[in-house]
């Protein structure tokens, strides 16, 4: 899939317009739906080629938070053979009571998937939650950055970010 391709596709299935509150509370005329775009098979394998790309030999673990990082680190995997994590955004009270599920060794480093970006809060913290649990973070990467501050925040926590996309490369322009 071409890159024009892959963005008329996300285009297509996942801009909406309207009146939206983004999760960092901020007022959008646009909102980025990433299910409608991480549920679609030949979205969502793509994404897997495209994020493989940034899987360098330094990185042991794919992680995703939930939950929308979960089919992107799980396509992520599947793509490149290496094993996941999944960041919880809070312990459940029964069994385990992790924040990070599946198997993660101290000392493994990370490439953290993430799908939309707006200030980078979400990823900051599930950042926080897999260092906390001994990895170290080689990269953050986003299918979409959505151009409102994301890269400054991440860059100032210390962190490399790449993202597949921006909403300039959507043609919606700047922050909304």
């Amino acid at each position: 899939m071409t890159d024009k391709e892959l963005i008329l596709r996300v285009r297509e299935l996942a801009v909406l317009f309207g009146d939206f509150t983004l999760r960092s509370g901020r007022k959008s005329s646009y909102y980025i739906d990433k299910y409608r775009f991480s549920t679609d098979p030949i979205v969502l394998a793509e994404l897997g080629r495209r994020f493989a790309i940034h899987v360098t030999d330094e990185v042991d673990r794919i992680a995703g938070a939930e939950l929308g990082g979960v089919p992107l680190a799980t396509i992520t995997s599947i793509t490149t053979g290496k094993p996941f994590v999944i960041v919880r955004n809070q312990k459940k009270d029964y069994g385990t009571s992790k924040l990070v599920e599946g198997i993660l060794n101290p000392g493994e480093r990370i490439m953290l998937v993430e799908d939309i970006l707006t200030t980078g809060g979400q990823v900051l913290e599930a950042a926080k939650s897999l260092q906390e649990a001994g990895a170290e973070i080689v990269k953050i990467v986003a299918v979409i950055d959505r151009l409102e501050g994301a890269r400054a925040n991440i860059e100032a926590a210390g962190f490399e970010l790449a993202s597949l996309l921006t909403t300039a490369d959507l043609n919606l322009g700047g922050p909304h």
